[in-house]
């Protein structure tokens, strides 16, 4: 079974192949049909990881997994500001691109501090076992809610989460 480290990491590689994309992107039509998706895979992501990954972060991750997690719930927020942005402008427009190059970069500085920092100390803390089995509860919620049916996008208090998992 995968890893959810591993599985985070697909997503993660997706992300900046999908920006990559929407750089070559020359007209609204090609933005959309790039931005879009992109948008929803990253909302979905950050809900999954909200879920699944960071409620065992914080019971089995080593003494920062509080700070990593809250920069975490933080940063789904500002993604999500920047994507809730981009859906009040014209695609292509100035103001459009602003708010995704935002997402871009709030989202390039997340996955940064993930590899680096909070999916590190998760695979030193946690079991191959329990990675596996968040794994395919990983693989299930995506399952469960294609295209992001019957998920609420908000964002989250980070203090709020993660009392509600240290408690």
């Amino acid at each position: 079974m995968d890893d959810i480290t591993a599985l985070i990491l697909d997503d993660h590689a997706a992300f900046r192949r999908g920006f990559a994309r929407l750089d070559d992107a020359r007209n609204p039509e090609q933005m959309r049909a790039v931005w879009e998706p992109l948008a929803l895979h990253l909302e979905i992501h950050a809900e999954a990881e909200e879920r699944i990954l960071y409620p065992h972060l914080l019971r089995r991750g080593g003494e920062d997994a509080e700070a990593e997690s809250l920069d975490a719930i933080r940063d789904h927020n500002k993604i999500r500001d920047a994507i809730d942005e981009s859906r009040r402008h014209d695609i292509g427009s100035d103001e459009w691109w602003s708010a995704v190059w935002e997402a871009r970069r709030e989202n390039t500085e997340h996955l940064g501090e993930e590899e680096d920092e909070g999916l590190p100390d998760f695979r030193k803390h946690a079991s191959i076992e329990l990675r596996a089995e968040l794994g395919a509860q990983w693989l299930a919620f995506y399952r469960e809610h294609p295209a992001g049916k019957g998920l609420m996008f908000r964002d989250k208090d980070p203090e709020r989460y993660v009392e509600a998992y240290t408690e």
